[in-house]
């Protein structure tokens, strides 16, 4: 219970925490606290996702090469509580005007996207991997660190906005007072995730063989790790499933804020409530994913991840339509939203232990581990998503004439605007669920014999301790 609640929940929550917040918040602080120019903010998203990818794939292998006794993961987790908790308030303090701020805030923002998010998250990303080979218990840590993972997108996404609308609003130093606390609790919590986690699967490793089954780790190249990924089907499946579950996810978060204060309907609460209706909507979308929690896994173990994730995603479609035909009214959308987040539940809570799955078929079918270039591509993707979402969601608000210079309440974004707003919020994730429910329940098929060959990998691994 420790390893779980502070290895998997507490300390993840502390780690996610400010993507939780710049995921929710951040391109409107850009937008409409800095004032930042539009071409620019598209621009520096989508330059920054090309480091962001690299940085995961360098950050893949330099863990899959680290062979100490806290294991290959859990020393970039500690090296995080310092370069992340750091990295989280570098963009709220601009020291600078015009030019330079743009400066700035490209520097701070890679620091950040390009640095010290791609080593936490790849390290926290394959601690569940190495952590045992129980397929029942890994399910279990994988659905503790993305429940944390979205009560870190909770607080980004139902307390922050309340913030920022009544008390933060365009004031630079409460930002900043606010982004250092959340640096300070970051640095603390993932401190208690590094002593709170164990990799079991890295000790077996370095117990059968020692020093030989070392040697043969450090030397599997990432040519030779990608071509053991490259060529099983189902590896290219679940990537593929995540990028698109996870950018769609992407683009209706950053534009969630935007769609609470220019399309829904804010006369009731007055110009400051579009914050309270944001946490509305995030609530609406808690509960049930809260409430899934306890059924998620035991549906997973009775019918498989692959049947309980995609009929759940069928769900999230009904769903994004009820949302779509809720048009400004509060009411409807909600509904719809819940029922959304209900419906991507399993998926949100199985993604990791279905890539630790396809990582057991690819060392039963290969004999090697590739970890470190799974999960480093799987933390590109889900640092890449926000920025490059972000950057389309700025160049569809380029394109659509939205305003920043409007104030909510007494003005109003034209009924073009709002249309992209809406777009971005509901329809692209409303329609990527129709592709990943197809996508998983026709092709994904790793678990009909993962039993059987992760009991083959045990008895070679029993034979080389012997």
């Amino acid at each position: 219970m420790p390893e779980m609640l502070l290895g998997y929940f507490i300390g993840p929550i502390g780690g996610l925490l400010s993507s939780g917040i710049f995921t929710s918040i951040l391109n409107t602080y850009f937008t409409d606290v800095l004032k930042l120019d539009l071409t620019f903010l598209t621009t520096l998203q989508l330059f920054s996702t090309i480091l962001i990818v690299i940085a995961n794939l360098v950050v893949g292998q330099l863990i899959e090469r680290t062979r100490v006794l806290a294991g290959k993961a859990r020393p970039w987790i500690l090296l995080s509580a310092l370069t992340l908790s750091a990295a989280s308030v570098l963009m709220f303090i601009v020291p600078f005007e015009g030019v330079m701020k743009m400066v700035w805030i490209a520097i701070a923002y890679n620091l950040f996207y390009s640095v010290a998010y791609p080593i936490y998250n790849t390290a926290n990303s394959t601690l569940v991997a190495v952590s045992t080979r129980n397929s029942d218990q890994r399910g279990q840590l994988a659905s503790c660190n993305n429940i944390a993972g979205l009560a870190a997108m909770g607080v980004g996404s139902m307390i922050f906005p309340i913030l920022v609308s009544f008390a933060l609003k365009e004031n630079q130093a409460l930002w900043f007072t606010a982004m250092l606390a959340v640096g300070i609790l970051t640095a603390l919590t993932i401190f208690l995730q590094y002593k709170f986690s164990r990799e079991r699967v890295t000790e077996e490793l370095m117990e059968s063989g020692a020093a030989q089954e070392t040697d043969k780790a450090k030397s599997v190249s990432m040519g030779k790790q990608f071509k053991a990924v490259a060529t099983e089907k189902w590896w290219w499946v679940v990537m593929i499933f995540y990028m698109i579950f996870q950018f769609s996810g992407a683009i209706k978060n950053g534009s969630m804020s935007y769609f609470c204060r220019w399309v829904l309907d804010n006369s009731a609460l007055g110009p400051d409530g579009w914050g309270t209706y944001q946490s509305i909507l995030a609530i609406m979308g808690a509960i049930p994913m809260a409430a899934a929690m306890l059924f998620v896994n035991p549906l997973c173990q009775k019918f498989g991840k692959r049947k309980t994730v995609s009929a759940f995603l069928v769900l999230g479609v009904i769903g994004g339509v009820i949302a779509i035909l809720g048009g400004s009214s509060i009411v409807p959308v909600a509904v719809g939203v819940a029922l959304k987040c209900l419906g991507s539940s399993p998926a949100c809570y199985m993604i990791l232990a279905m890539l630790a799955d396809v990582i057991d078929h690819i060392e039963w079918k290969t004999g090697l581990r590739t970890d470190g270039l799974t999960m480093s591509i799987y933390s590109s993707l889900m640092v890449a998503a926000s920025p490059v979402m972000n950057a389309v969601f700025s160049a569809i608000l380029n394109m659509v004439g939205y305003d920043q210079n409007l104030i909510v309440g007494t003005d109003m974004q034209s009924a073009v605007a709002q249309t992209g707003i809406s777009v971005g919020y509901i329809w692209f994730e409303t329609i990527a669920y129709v592709i990943c429910a197809i996508l998983m329940f026709v092709f994904f098929r790793v678990e009909d014999n993962l039993k059987e060959e992760q009991a083959e990998i045990e008895r070679r691994n029993s034979a080389a301790r012997s």
